[in-house]
């Protein structure tokens, strides 16, 4: 795959993705595309970056998490280089949150 994403092929897999409407939707979609093992380990960064921002350690988060110290050095890598993709969902998740109290 060439280093540019923005493929006609990724913006109609994203396009899939934005039309789920719940968390079980999100389950059967993201079972039928994606092993078990890639689910866990974007679910494994997702929890490495939130801990990065919390302040936790690369050991404290290796524990926690399982994740390799390669990997939590990658999230933070992103967290602090990237794109900010993590902010920008985790603003939708406060808002979220936010709005149910």
């Amino acid at each position: 795959m060439s280093k540019n994403i923005h493929r006609p092929e990724v913006d109609h897999l994203f396009d899939a993705i934005l039309t789920l409407k719940d968390r079980e939707e999100c389950y059967k979609f993201f079972l039928d595309v994606c092993t078990m093992n890639e689910i866990a380990s974007l679910s494994q960064r997702f929890e490495v970056a939130g801990m990065l921002r919390d302040g936790k350690t690369y050991l404290d988060i290796s524990e926690k998490t399982g994740a390799s110290t390669a990997t939590i050095s990658r999230v933070n890598r992103s967290l602090n280089f990237g794109n900010d993709g993590y902010r920008i969902v985790w603003g939708y998740l406060n808002e979220t949150t936010e709005g149910q109290e």
